[in-house]
């Protein structure tokens, strides 16, 4: 579709969705529910109001922050790839939404991207640390991943590594939030869960997706340096070890009827994760990737209803 066609659909006050386009706010506001349900599960009852209220400002500053960050960084990449027509199996895909890559394909200007991604990362900057000074040192260093992540594209696969770490950050910085002293052991299992699950059920299905687009730009992913094959049993392996160690974060936790969490929470990620992976596992078609991808975005929110029923009960 020619840009001018394109941009005529986003007018006036339409054209401000192209802001939480960049930012991709339909998955982030999914990904909200991670720092909630972490720190809930390990308060084991609701914080102060005020501390509520701060937290969400401030997470919805810092994944809107981050996400655009991402596209600001691969400001000049993704330029490339809507030259040539890129973005056009991403239709399925929840983080096109409203429309993918908004700056590289001319509808936002850089210089107007990049204030949105100042400006939100301000407002979480000065909201961390209102709600803990070692939270501001947590996302500055997800920030810091990010930009790596993104700069590793044509260089290696195991970016991946760097991005399990990044989708962990809001999470842990949530539970330093509501306690500047939580169990070590809660805090590292929480990482683990989150990493395996960012790895398999996010960055490696979104790369299969765009397996095609990643060969001709020479990208270093995983699907494209290890085929299919390789993938699907990272995907497999990862998510069941999310599943195990999410009993662990359970565990771990202060909140009541653990087992009933641990049993729920099982049957969750079995519909929302390791169904869906096995199906990839068997099919290897892209279609499938998008649906696991899809699909196990609703895996956090999953389990902050879990969590919320557990503290009314």
């Amino acid at each position: 579709m020619p840009e001018t066609s394109m941009d005529s659909h986003f007018t006036g006050r339409s054209r401000f969705k192209l802001y939480f386009a960049l930012s991709r706010t339909p998955h982030g506001l999914l990904d909200m529910c991670t720092p909630a349900f972490s720190a809930l599960l390990w308060l084991g009852h609701f914080p102060p109001a005020y501390v509520i209220l701060l937290g969400l400002i401030t997470t919805f500053a810092g994944y809107t922050a981050v996400y655009a960050l991402n596209d600001v960084i691969d400001y000049e990449v993704d330029k490339e790839k809507a030259a040539v027509g890129g973005f056009s199996n991403s239709q399925s895909d929840l983080d096109s939404l409203i429309v993918r890559h908004p700056m590289a394909q001319g509808l936002l200007s850089f210089k107007q991207g990049l204030i949105w991604t100042l400006t939100w990362g301000s407002v979480a900057l000065v909201g961390a640390y209102i709600l803990n000074p070692v939270c501001v040192l947590i996302f500055l260093a997800g920030c810091t991943l990010e930009a790596i992540y993104c700069m590793l594209w044509r260089v290696s696969p195991f970016r991946t590594v760097v991005s399990g770490a990044v989708k962990t950050s809001g999470a842990i910085a949530a539970v330093f939030a509501v306690d500047p002293n939580p169990s070590w052991a809660y805090v590292v299992f929480l990482f683990l869960t989150l990493f395996f699950w960012e790895i398999g059920g996010q960055n490696i299905p979104n790369d299969w997706v765009d397996i095609n687009e990643d060969k001709r730009f020479k990208a270093q992913t995983i699907p494209v340096c290890y085929g299919f094959q390789a993938a699907r049993l990272m995907v497999l392996v990862t998510l069941v070890l999310a599943l195990c160690l999410n009993g662990l974060v359970f565990y771990y936790s202060q909140v009541d009827y653990v087992i009933f969490c641990v049993i729920i929470s099982l049957a969750m990620g079995v519909y929302w994760l390791l169904v869906p992976a096995l199906k990839l596992f068997r099919t290897l078609q892209v279609s499938d990737a998008m649906a696991l991808f899809n699909k196990a975005s609703y895996y956090p929110p999953a389990l902050f209803v879990i969590v919320l029923v557990a503290l009314m009960i």
